[in-house]
């Protein structure tokens, strides 16, 4: 086993996680329950980890682990004018799709 990353939250690991075995990854989340931990202990200390159970997988994992982090952001004119950034797929504005 090895540690992959520390989260900066156990929403943000279990995503992560959930992402990797979608892939054939195993992976372990440790120290989720340490947050309430923190002041009695370093903080970076209690943040939740994503560990990959098969050592074997190492390479693969990172390559994954760095495409969920790189996730290409588009960028399009919706037809009533609006520039819509980022992941969304409806304008903001007036709830048009983006086209395909």
């Amino acid at each position: 086993m090895f540690r992959l990353t520390q989260a900066p939250n156990l929403a943000i690991a279990t995503l992560w996680a959930d992402a990797l075995n979608r892939e054939g990854i195993a992976t372990s989340l440790q120290r989720t329950f340490l947050t309430g931990g923190i002041g009695d202990l370093p903080p970076d200390q209690c943040l939740p980890e994503v560990w990959i159970i098969d050592s074997t997988q190492e390479e693969r994992a990172r390559a994954l682990f760095h495409n969920l982090q790189n996730i290409p952001q588009r960028r399009w004119h919706c037809g009533c004018g609006e520039l819509v950034e980022g992941g969304f797929e409806q304008c903001w504005s007036c709830g048009a799709l983006m086209p395909r």
